[in-house]
């Protein structure tokens, strides 16, 4: 390349960065993330954009910043079957918890040896000569460090749904899935447990129990049982009284109950099945000693 041509590239550069320097001071671009989440606001007060585009637009800012580790499941809450489990009991754990997808372990519960789809079990009901292990797919582990973004887009192309987070130290700390990826961006995601109309949120189970949803009202649970949960107290501060037996539930304990805690009042028993975002999702709930009461007109499980 000639000195002239260096010049003119030199010159052409030049001026390149001088017309973006000036097309940036009558429009200055966002230079950091708080400046972009204000863009985002301004384009909603100005409704370029809705306020449903905006949460979305942040949420995949917000991605950006997150790893497995910081949206995992916890090992200790994961819901694992053990490969040497009756196939009855497996399809009750299956029934019960209500996922699609299940980490299956060997010995220590750290030791997973494949993931277990639910709809897989249907082939041992038509086949019992079939083996557990033959319908395992093999488990994917991922680093706590890994970001969002590379594990939506891993997710993707190997069209896997789950991945198993293991720590430095190579233990597994936990599982994360695509939904709780796509979580971060749309916010929580209803599935087929999520009711939302009220006579849709307590179900009798095959063994008597009952599954009630943690948006319940209180009094429509009280009715349904029969029973007094909660008085309201006139004098009571207002934000004591609770109209969901979640949150009822949830403050005596003293804090967000986990998958597994008990609760018992007036001879009915709550244990956690499901929590998700911080609240508890479904409850089941038998009576302590007795037959579980019938609940007037209880819907029947999906």
């Amino acid at each position: 390349m000639t000195d002239s041509s260096s010049s003119n590239l030199a010159h052409h550069e030049t001026g390149k960065s001088l017309w973006q320097r000036f097309i940036h001071r009558i429009r200055p671009q966002p230079e950091s993330s708080e400046a972009l989440h204000q863009v985002f606001a301004d384009a909603e007060d100005n409704h370029v954009i809705g306020a449903e585009s905006r949460v979305m637009l942040e949420g995949v800012l917000r991605m950006a910043e997150l790893t497995a580790g910081k949206v995992m499941v916890a090992a200790a809450r994961m819901d694992l079957i053990q490969i040497d489990a009756p196939l009855d009991e497996t399809l009750h754990q299956v029934i019960e918890t209500a996922h699609s997808r299940f980490p299956v372990f060997e010995g220590e519960r750290d030791n997973i040896i494949g993931i277990l789809l639910a709809k897989d079990l249907l082939k041992l009901q038509r086949a019992p000569e079939l083996n557990l292990r033959t319908l395992l797919r093999p488990p994917v582990f991922i680093p706590e460090s890994k970001g969002l973004h590379d594990l939506l887009r891993d997710f993707r192309n190997t069209r896997n749904h789950m991945a198993l987070v293991v720590d430095e130290f190579g233990q597994v700390a936990g599982l994360i899935t695509i939904e709780d990826v796509l979580e971060q961006i749309v916010g929580d995601i209803e599935d087929e447990f999520d009711e939302q109309d009220d006579s849709g949120d307590i179900y009798a189970l095959v063994d008597g129990s009952f599954r009630v949803s943690g948006d319940t009202a209180i009094d429509r649970v009280e009715e349904a049982f029969e029973t007094t949960i909660f008085t309201p107290d006139d004098a009571e501060p207002q934000e004591n009284r609770f109209d969901t037996i979640g949150g009822f539930i949830a403050h005596a304990m003293g804090h967000v109950p986990r998958r597994g805690e008990f609760f018992e009042i007036n001879g009915l028993r709550f244990q956690v099945l499901l929590t998700k975002a911080g609240a508890v999702k479904w409850f089941k709930v038998f009576a302590i000693h007795t037959p579980a009461k019938t609940p007037k007109s209880p819907d029947k499980a999906p």
